[in-house]
């Protein structure tokens, strides 16, 4: 069992949090299997809402897949208590979002894609829905009468002990 951080790190325009929806938000990852080091070429979702029984019936799972390559079984938990947020005082720093329990496989990538609530700042309204696809995201806050963006987002991965 590996212990895994998902880490970003963005620019906020007026923009005072930034967090996925909550449990059914979509993380989406590309993986390496831990056993022979084959990594996956497609996106993959993966869900605190998408509850998979293991095989030995004790543990619920959040993903489950087969290596192409050597066959071997590779699960991933989403640890729920460990969703996170971004925030203004978070810029420039690589900040943890949220941690994966893999058994067999680890992210190699992460791409942001929809489904983020974003929260003006002086209590703005709160943007649902927020799609960084294509690594930026802009629109303008009526109530605090500015434009709201989020920019030049980057990620990492980091073992947690």
């Amino acid at each position: 069992m590996v212990k895994i951080a998902l880490k970003i790190r963005a620019n906020l325009e007026n923009i005072q949090e930034l967090r996925p929806c909550g449990a059914d938000f979509r993380w989406c990852l590309k993986f390496t299997c831990s056993n022979c080091g084959e990594k996956s070429d497609k996106w993959n979702y993966i869900s605190l809402s998408d509850e998979i029984t293991a095989d030995h019936g004790r543990d619920v799972i959040n993903f489950s897949c087969k290596c192409k390559l050597c066959s071997r079984v590779n699960t991933m938990t989403i640890m729920g208590d460990s969703l996170g947020f971004y925030d203004v005082d978070d810029q420039g720093k690589l900040k943890k979002i949220v941690i994966f329990d893999c058994r067999g496989l680890e992210p190699s990538d992460f791409s942001p894609r929809e489904g983020w609530i974003a929260k003006a700042i002086d209590d703005g309204k709160e943007f649902r829905d927020v799609d960084l696809s294509e690594g930026e995201w802009a629109d303008y806050c009526d109530k605090i009468k500015q434009p709201v963006g989020i920019y030049d987002i980057e990620h990492n991965f980091e073992r947690i002990k």
